[in-house]
């Protein structure tokens, strides 16, 4: 009989009977590192290396790079060729894009991909060797950690201190939407060191939901549907919408998984509970969030517009028109295109002030995707990143860009940390999930 080994985070694994193996957890170092990186997607703080060439989240970079050297030995032949094949891709696809005068931007942009999945998979390997308490534990400790500064920036006093580190932080992209605060919202959104209030509200529902599907709890739904009501209550604003959304994609591939593979007797009553997550999205856009759901609905909200409709009106344009897409970061060289689309769209206010730069009237990575890249050429390194992710024993690709997709809807900088940095989480809350399904199981590596 072959003897059981601890799961490997950068190899295929099969399931099998038996007892479960020994329980890894990190040490401080990696857990501060993770926390590093956590903080660089939050404040997305970034550093000009070069007048065209920025690094975004400088600390998720600094962590990222430390995680890698750390975790050199854990890179694994096929992981590390599959992540070759990926960038190779993306090489030619910069080069097929139309007009080659944008081509040192495109590659500007290269150079950015190329660092955000490399500290991204960096991330994988590391959180992957937690044991599952362990990382539930962390990312609900960042989640409570938010939501009780959110308080104490409303309620505490807090607001004069993080409004002085935000003003030298960010010298550009300033939050001044105080006044449409009151409107929606009857108070001053939280910041909590953030750029703006977005960035406190898309990093809680990120932390809670990796919560959720890391943590072993019984309750974990129920106490999932509190920290939503905590949000709430804490950091008000529909980006919190989406934590609701999210619990479709871990209830159809991970909770519904048996033995790692899909149990159609699961599959039923939780394809039964997605429908309730979505009546929950309704009730609660329609009698918490009134006139910021009105407004959205009506056209008369331009962040809705800049982040949801109209990069999907520009995404399905530039699909059906451009076979080989705008090429990487490729807004300036659309930018005519895309202005003009927007101002023919009933959805569109000409009573909104002009969008500079160019990447502001794109702020969404789902759909950047498909407008950097095209239709057939997007297909094809979804079907890569999957092969890659495959690779690294992630049990359900499909769960990891389902999440990915659903959060782009509000972040955007497609070449960016926060991008990659969610389709790894995923990808590494999923190994986690599907390793400790049930103390019958255990995971056994093959190479």
């Amino acid at each position: 009989m072959s003897a059981t080994v601890m799961p490997s985070p950068h190899r295929p694994y099969t399931v099998a009977y038996g007892s479960m193996p020994g329980t890894a957890r990190l040490s401080w170092v990696d857990i501060a590192l993770i926390v590093l990186f956590l903080i660089g997607i939050y404040t997305n703080y970034t550093i000009p290396i070069s007048k065209n060439v920025p690094i975004p989240s400088i600390p998720a970079g600094v962590a990222g790079l430390i995680l890698l050297w750390r975790r050199r030995d854990q890179i694994s032949r096929a992981g590390l060729m599959a992540f070759i094949l990926v960038i190779a891709l993306y090489t030619v696809s910069i080069l097929c894009a139309p007009d080659l005068n944008f081509l040192p931007r495109r590659t500007n942009g290269l150079i950015q991909l190329v660092y955000s999945m490399t500290i991204g998979y960096a991330l994988f390997l590391t959180v992957t060797l937690g044991s599952r308490n362990q990382i539930a534990g962390l990312f609900l400790g960042c989640a409570l950690t938010l939501a009780i500064g959110c308080l104490l920036e409303t309620y505490g006093g807090l607001r004069p201190i993080s409004d002085s580190v935000r003003s030298v932080l960010y010298s550009r992209g300033f939050y001044d939407g105080d006044l449409r605060d009151l409107t929606y919202y009857d108070r001053v959104r939280p910041k909590f060191f953030a750029s703006e209030p977005s960035s406190v509200t898309f990093c809680y529902s990120l932390f809670t939901f990796l919560w959720l599907v890391a943590s072993s709890s019984r309750w974990k739904l129920i106490l999932y549907g509190l920290l939503f009501a905590l949000g709430i209550a804490a950091m008000p604003g529909p980006t919190l919408l989406l934590m609701l959304i999210l619990a479709a994609p871990y209830l159809v591939f991970l909770a519904s998984r048996s033995g790692g593979k899909v149990n159609f007797a699961r599959l039923i009553p939780n394809a039964a509970a997605c429908l309730l997550c979505a009546g929950a999205v309704l009730l609660v856009a329609q009698t918490v969030f009134v006139e910021r759901n009105r407004d959205a609905q009506s056209g008369n909200d331009p962040s809705a517009f800049y982040r949801v409709r109209g990069p999907a009106l520009a995404g399905i344009d530039i699909m059906s028109s451009m076979p080989f897409g705008a090429g990487l970061t490729g807004e300036p060289f659309i930018q005519d295109r895309v202005t003009n689309l927007y101002l023919r769209s009933p959805a569109y206010s000409s009573a909104w002030p002009v969008v500079h730069p160019a990447s502001e009237l794109l702020i969404n990575y789902f759909w950047l995707h498909w407008i950097y890249l095209g239709l057939v050429p997007g297909l094809i390194l979804i079907a890569a990143i999957s092969y890659w992710l495959t690779t690294l024993g992630v049990p359900s690709p499909a769960f990891c860009w389902v999440v990915w997709a659903i959060l782009g809807q509000a972040s955007g900088a497609y070449v960016g940390p926060t991008c990659w940095g969610v389709l790894f989480l995923a990808a590494a809350v999923a190994v986690l999930n599907q390793r400790t399904t049930s103390k019958t199981w255990l995971l056994k590596a093959v190479d």
